[in-house]
Formats: structure tokens, sequence, C-alpha cells
């Protein structure tokens, strides 16, 4: 008997238009994780029937996804239905598969911008494998393309997909791109390869912005006499003079009483932070609010807490991606 597992339209069309080297690109819950599985399943595997129990598939899967989502086990979850099992491993360790053949790769979350050695490694296994690739962003300029374009075999290296189609300033010091030609070779090749999900989701966001007081009078101090005030001790550079602005403005105790306001609405609440004297505030609110914390950051990679009341601190660089989140 076989496993019934259902889509949604717009990812069953999806599936109809993938093939090794397309590119799947869906914003968050447009349901890319299952789509890819599904792909896999039914085109690669050919719908093996479920025995209940995980069985060895004939192409072996490769999913390469970021640190998070192996940790939390997010694609062990989705998954389940299919009966399949397969590999999860993180980008930083993507050069151990550089030598894997005739298996199936699915490369979540779009990490080969760029010519690196992640890049490299992707190009060299999908010169031995099938693929294809997750991103809710494949690329914001032809660049962040080569590695891709690459892997489908549309050019040889970086070298020959620059003689064809960059041209270079004359009159800048480094290498800058003044333009691209043959554009239109370019853009039959993206839409040869990318696959989009358009989805109308049924949640409506609600989007408020809070203002928060700072003090001018630390402000026009520091644009003034570029004296920190917080480290007591000049301000070396502009990168010193930015950070000292932006703390300012970010660890003014006005700003904490807001979070306050809204805790008092909210019982639960996810906060992003970016600086180390931000979570100490956070911290210390918390506590005198006696309210559970748990961080995400990455130092710490701790879970929800499982109560009625709670605050969830994430670092903007370690939460940066999208994550299954039904508890708020």
């Amino acid at each position: 008997m076989r496993t019934r597992i259902d889509l949604y339209p717009h990812q069953r069309q999806a599936v109809s238009q993938l093939k090794t080297g397309s590119i799947l690109c869906g914003g968050v819950g447009t349901g890319k994780s299952r789509t890819a599985l599904y792909y896999y399943w039914s085109k690669i595997l050919g719908e093996p029937a479920n025995t209940g129990s995980p069985f060895l598939p004939k192409v072996p899967l490769y999913i390469i996804t970021t640190a998070r989502k192996r940790d939390t086990k997010d694609w062990e979850k989705e998954a389940e239905p299919f009966g399949f099992s397969f590999t999860v491993d993180s980008w930083n360790n993507i050069g151990k598969y550089t030598n894997v053949y005739e298996a199936f790769f699915i490369f979540d979350e779009q990490r080969v911008v760029g010519y690196g050695a992640w890049s490299k490694s992707f190009i060299r296994i999908s010169k031995r494998n099938g693929w294809i690739l997750l991103t809710a962003t494949p690329g914001d300029t032809w660049m962040d393309y080569i590695p891709v374009f690459i892997a489908n075999g549309f050019y040889h290296n970086k070298t020959d997909f620059i003689r064809q189609h960059v041209v270079y300033s004359r009159f800048s010091k480094y290498p800058k791109v003044d333009r691209f030609i043959n554009s239109g070779k370019l853009l039959k090749q993206r839409n040869d390869i990318l696959v989009t999900m358009a989805y109308q989701k049924k949640t409506v966001p609600h989007n408020e912005t809070v203002y928060c007081p700072f003090s001018k009078e630390d402000m026009k101090t520091l644009l003034v006499t570029r004296w920190d005030i917080f480290k007591n001790e000049p301000i070396r550079d502009a990168a010193g003079l930015c950070y000292a602005l932006r703390r300012v403005v970010n660890g003014n105790e006005g700003r904490i009483l807001q979070v306050r306001l809204i805790l008092a609405e909210h019982p639960k609440a996810i906060i992003f932070y970016n600086f180390n004297y931000e979570l100490d505030l956070l911290r210390a609110m918390a506590k005198e609010m006696k309210i559970a914390c748990t961080e995400w950051n990455g130092h710490k990679h701790e879970p929800i807490p499982d109560t009625d009341r709670w605050i969830y601190l994430v670092q903007y660089t370690s939460g940066a991606e999208g994550w299954n989140c039904t508890e708020t």
C-alpha cells in the first residue's frame, strides 16, 4: 500500500517543474522542504511503498542545511511521512561529501554565493550527483549565480563566465563590475533553472512601530568631541563612532521600558538583539520581571521555555533564518 502524502497546489506545480540543477525559490511558509522531499520521493525514487519504518533508498539522499536546522532536526520531522532514511549535515561540513557519487543532494538555504570553499565543494558535488537548491533569495546580481550556472554546465568556470558577461570599470583601483553584457543569455539560463513557488498566505501580518527615547546630549557629545563616553577614551575611527552612536540609542532605559509595556500585553515574545550590552539589559529585565527566559546565540542553543509566559532572546546573526515556531 502506497503512502498518501498531500501537497498544496502550488507545491505540486513546483514538483512538476523541478529537475536536477533547479533552484526552488519560495518565501518562509511556502513549504520548500516538503516539496523538495516529495520531488525526491516521487521523481527520484519513483514513489516506493512505505514499509512503516525508515528504509534505505536506492539513491542515497544527503541534505546540506544550516547548523541550526541540523541541530533542531527540522528535516527529520518533515521527512517522517515519507519513511526513507537520509543524511543531514551543515554547510560547514560540505567538504566531507565531495567524494560522494550517484546520490541526490538537497542544498537548503542558499550558501553558494561567491566563489569560496563552499561554492567549490558544491560545484564538485554537482558534477557527480543529482541535486536541487532551496532558497528564498536566489541572488541579487548575476555574480551570485556563477556557482549554480557552473554546476549546471552553462560555463566551464568563473573565468569563462566573466569573459562572456562581465565588463570591469577601467577607473577603479580594484576589480569593480561596470556592467553585464549578453544579459539575454543570462535571463534564459536563470529562467531555465529557477522554479518559483507563489503562495498567498491566509495570515495577515500586523506591524507596529514603537518609538523609543534616547539621549540627545550623549549623541551630541559623541558627534562633536569624538570622545567614547562608554570606554572613556578617544574614538579611533568611523566604525567606533557608529558603534557608540548605536549604543546611545539601543542601550537607553526608555527602550527597555517599551519592552516591558509590550510584555505586559503579550505573555510570550521572541526578541531579536544584536550586541552583548543589549543582551545584558534584556537578561536583567527578565530576571526582575520573573519571566522565564532562554537564548539562541553563538554560545547558547536553548529551546523555547515550556511555560505560559516566556521571553526568547535571539541574536540576529545566529537566528537569521526561517524556522518553524508556532509557540507564539
